[in-house]
C-alpha cells in the first residue's frame, strides 16, 4: 500500500480537529438562516456551477477576506469545496482566527450535488 502523501496527512490532522456536517443538514442550516454557506473552491469552479445564496471566497482570499464579509465570529460558517479537501483545511485556519462555529461540509459540491439539492449558474 502507497504511503499517505503529506497533503492527505495534512487535511486528516485538519480533520480531526474541525466539525464536519452532511449537506443535508448544511442545506437545513441555510434554510433556516442559522448558517452562512462559504464556497472555497476557485472562481472558475464557481461560475460554472454554484449553490444559491453561498458566498465566494476562494481559498486564495479567504483568510484575507472573510473579516469583510462575516465579522461575527460566533456566526456559524459552513464552508465547502468540490470534493471536502480545501474546505477542511479552510475551517481549520478559520478557527485558528477565532472563529468559534466553523463547519466543513463533508464531500462538498459533489456531495450536494448527488443529494439532488440546489444549484444554479
Amino acid at each position: 500500500m502507497a504511503e499517505e502523501s503529506r497533503y492527505e496527512k495534512l487535511k486528516e490532522n485538519a480533520k480531526s480537529k474541525i466539525t464536519e456536517i452532511s449537506p443535508t443538514d448544511a442545506a437545513a442550516s441555510m434554510k433556516s438562516g442559522s448558517g452562512v454557506l462559504v464556497d472555497v473552491r476557485e472562481k472558475e469552479e464557481w461560475n460554472e456551477e454554484h449553490i444559491p445564496d453561498a458566498i465566494h471566497l476562494s481559498r486564495g482570499v479567504l483568510e484575507w477576506k472573510i473579516e469583510e464579509k462575516i465579522p461575527d465570529v460566533n456566526k456559524t460558517i459552513i464552508l465547502h469545496c468540490g470534493g471536502g479537501g480545501r474546505s477542511v483545511l479552510a475551517a481549520e485556519s478559520l478557527q485558528k482566527m477565532g472563529y468559534k462555529n466553523v463547519r466543513s461540509m463533508s464531500g462538498g459540491f459533489k456531495a450536494w450535488k448527488t443529494l439532488g439539492l440546489p444549484t444554479t449558474k
